[in-house]
């Protein structure tokens, strides 16, 4: 997913209800905004990028309402991280203590919090470079553990609160650890 930054903190800086009320005003626009304040345009996936997301996402899901520890989120989900930037992670889950934890209204907006595990589905015209400092400040900002998935490259990054980037070469399988007990996730339908 190409994306377009535009800076206008020279002209205004957007409040958070200004940002959450921009992206309320244009639901056809993927919006994020880095902890500079800058705004990226995001564009839109392609088939098989939006393909394999939504069967990812269907992997979380089913495996969260077997455990019901947590909340799963798509990648149309703004988190409001601790840096205040506001990032949309292709797939994201909480733990269910920490999201009962915020308000009504903090749940219904741009939630003021960094998800327990971040999952990044790189497209063909994604940015590696780009992706990884993203991947980088989802862990900056409490991340526990996030996946990025470079199908081109056949790699997976495992980056991990306070620990190395872990790279896996053409794996076949990842498992959740203990941020996500008892998940696995099969790569065939990333790499098939």
């Amino acid at each position: 997913m190409t994306a377009i930054t535009v800076n206008l903190n020279p002209i205004i800086q957007l409040t958070d209800n200004q940002f959450y009320q921009l992206c309320r005003e244009n639901p056809d626009v993927k919006f994020e905004r880095n902890s500079k304040g800058e705004i990226l345009i995001m564009s839109p996936t392609g088939g098989g990028t939006g393909k394999r997301n939504v069967e990812i996402s269907a992997d979380f899901v089913f495996w969260n309402r077997q455990t019901k520890l947590g909340v799963c989120f798509d990648s149309s989900t703004c988190f409001k991280l601790p840096n205040g930037a506001n990032r949309s992670p292709d797939v994201a889950w909480i733990k269910k203590e920490r999201w009962d934890a915020l308000t009504p209204e903090e749940q219904e907006k741009f939630s003021p919090i960094a998800p327990d595990f971040v999952l990044e589905l790189m497209s063909p015209s994604d940015s590696l470079q780009d992706t990884q400092a993203k991947m980088q400040e989802y862990i900056n900002n409490g991340v526990k553990l996030g996946w990025l998935i470079n199908r081109k490259m056949r790699q997976v990054e495992i980056y991990r609160l306070g620990k190395s980037v872990e790279v896996l070469e053409f794996p076949q399988e990842l498992s959740g650890e203990d941020v996500l007990p008892g998940f696995v996730l099969n790569l065939q339908i990333v790499w098939g």
